[in-house]
C-alpha cells in the first residue's frame, strides 16, 4: 500500500513538473505588456482571420487540440474562452470550447481516478461526505448540478468526483451540458472584444469597452450567473437543494 502511494505521489509530482514547465515555456515567450498591447491583439486578429478564411476546419481542429492540452496542463480555461470568442465568434467558439474543455476535463478525471484516487479520498472524502450520498442517489443529475454551480477550482472539480466513483460517460456528458452557460458568456465577451477592435483603428478607451453592448450585456449576465451559483452552492453543499 505504501509503495502504491509513493508511485502515485511520484506521478502527481511529475505531472506538476510538466505543468510548471509548460506554463513557464508559454509565458516566457511573451511579456505581459506584449500580450495585452493593442497592436499585438490587432495584428494577431488579422493573422487568425486570414487562417480562418483559408481553412476554417483545420483551424478549428488545431484550436480544439490546443484547448484540450491547455485544460490538461493548466486546468483552467478563461484565456481560451476569450480567444475562442475572439477568433470564432460566440456560437462556434462556444461549441469548440465546450467540447475541448469536456475532453480535457475527462482526461484529468481518468488520470485522477487511476493514479490519485486514494490521495484525493484521504484529503476530501470527509469534507464532501454529504455529496457522496447525493451522487449515489442520482449520479448524472448531481454531476450536472455540480458542474453548473462549481464553487471550487476547475482542476480540482475534475478530479474530486473520483471519490464518488462516477462513470466516465456520465462525467463527460454532464460536463458538456453543465459548463455551457459559463462558457457561452465568457466566449461572448471575447466575441464582443473582436467587434470593438474591428471597428477601431486606435486602442479604445476602457470606458468605451465597458459601455459597449457587446461587452456589458454578457459581462452583466456573467456576474448574475456567479451570484446565482453562489446562492445555489450554499444549498447544494449543505444538503438543502434536493
Amino acid at each position: 500500500m505504501e509503495k502504491s502511494k509513493k508511485v502515485k505521489l511520484t506521478l502527481g509530482l511529475f505531472y506538476l513538473i510538466v505543468v510548471s514547465s509548460f506554463l513557464y515555456f508559454f509565458l516566457s515567450k511573451f511579456t505581459f505588456e506584449e500580450l495585452t498591447s493593442y497592436e499585438f491583439i490587432k495584428n494577431n486578429r488579422d493573422y487568425f482571420f486570414d487562417l480562418k478564411r483559408a481553412n476554417l476546419f483545420l483551424l478549428t481542429l488545431i484550436f480544439l487540440f490546443l484547448t484540450i492540452i491547455w485544460i490538461i496542463m493548466a486546468g483552467f480555461a478563461a484565456p481560451f474562452a476569450l480567444l475562442a470568442g475572439f477568433i470564432f465568434g460566440k456560437w462556434l467558439g462556444t461549441f469548440i470550447l465546450v467540447i475541448g474543455m469536456s475532453i480535457g476535463a475527462t482526461f484529468l478525471y481518468i488520470f485522477g481516478n487511476y493514479f490519485l484516487k486514494e490521495i484525493i479520498k484521504e484529503k476530501f472524502l470527509v469534507k464532501f461526505k454529504d455529496l457522496e450520498i447525493k451522487f449515489k442517489k442520482s449520479e448524472f443529475v448531481y454531476l450536472l448540478v455540480y458542474r453548473f454551480i462549481g464553487g471550487i477550482p476547475f482542476f480540482l472539480s475534475n478530479v474530486l468526483p473520483c471519490i464518488f466513483n462516477v462513470k466516465i460517460k456520465n462525467f463527460f456528458f454532464a460536463t458538456i451540458i453543465g459548463i455551457i452557460p459559463q462558457v457561452f458568456l465568457m466566449v461572448s465577451i471575447g466575441s464582443g472584444l473582436e467587434k470593438i477592435i474591428k471597428q477601431n483603428l486606435e486602442a479604445p478607451r476602457v470606458r468605451d469597452l465597458i459601455l459597449s453592448p457587446d461587452i456589458y450585456v454578457p459581462l452583466t449576465c456573467f456576474f448574475l450567473l456567479i451570484i446565482l451559483t453562489i446562492i445555489l452552492k450554499k444549498f447544494f453543499y449543505k444538503k438543502k437543494l434536493f
